[in-house]
């Protein structure tokens, strides 16, 4: 099936997402989200494309942008060359990201405004911190700075102009609300020792390897789709060779 050609934005203005393949952590520390943005600015320096808005998370990065060459080329750009870098640091081959990015037109400035509060509200929503000005991974914190006089790579004069003061700017990012931007579907994440004590209450099993192959795979499948957990976490919880779990997987497709 050929793939579905992108919505074209009538004002060039785009919410875009990179997703980690197989919900892969694509950061690891944080000198791996540094070099990212870092990729990020050199992209935005080439392509000339404007910065609304980003926010990186462990697996995925949410942009706001205003394109000047094809958005797609500035996404490849930031992309290809961060995923050689992390493969060279982690010593791993292959994919970093999902084949293709998520992205959704911002057709108007209101609009704009909704997707850059869901992008900062974005660790909030995932119960990492309280507020979205506690979160130094976002760009609240370039508009922060903004407020005081300082520069960054984010094109922050749009939103400015809607919000005369800091004071303004932080209401409206904190604000409770309901936005739906992209694909919106928040996946509650657990720790390896919580998901294997949640496997072993309610599968009322300490071992899958002594069970039943037949058995063993269709918890394997629940689980799965249940806890929405990695191949690779489930491997560790599990005791069980990533290959047979994706074997078991593979078999539903």
């Amino acid at each position: 099936m050929p793939r579905q050609v992108r919505k074209r934005s009538s004002t060039g203005m785009y919410h875009i997402m990179l997703r980690g393949i197989d919900k892969r952590n694509i950061f690891l520390d944080d000198e791996d989200r540094e070099r990212f943005l870092g990729n990020v600015e050199k992209a935005k320096q080439v392509g000339n494309f404007k910065l609304f808005g980003y926010c990186l998370m462990d697996n995925h990065v949410h942009l706001l942008v205003k394109e000047d060459e094809e958005i797609g080329t500035s996404i490849k750009r930031i992309s290809v060359g961060y995923v050689g870098w992390h493969n060279r640091k982690y010593e791993r081959t292959g994919h970093l990201f999902q084949n293709r990015y998520t992205s959704e037109t911002v057709e108007t400035e209101s609009y704009l405004l909704t997707v850059l509060r869901y992008i900062h509200q974005n660790p909030v929503k995932a119960g990492i911190i309280k507020k979205a000005e506690d979160y130094q991974w976002s760009s609240y914190c370039k508009y922060a700075l903004g407020y005081q006089g300082e520069k960054s790579f984010i094109s922050s004069e749009m939103i400015k102009a809607y919000f005369k003061t800091y004071k303004d700017f932080k209401n409206f990012m904190n604000a409770k609300n309901n936005d739906e931007c992209l694909e919106y579907n928040p996946v509650k994440r657990y720790n390896d020792k919580v998901l294997s004590e949640l496997i072993r209450v309610k599968y009322n099993i300490d071992n899958v390897n002594k069970m039943p192959t037949e058995k063993r795979n269709e918890i394997i499948r629940a689980i799965y789709c249940e806890k929405k957990t990695s191949i690779r976490q489930l491997s560790r919880v599990l005791g069980i060779g990533k290959g047979v779990i994706e074997k078991t997987l593979k078999k539903d497709k």
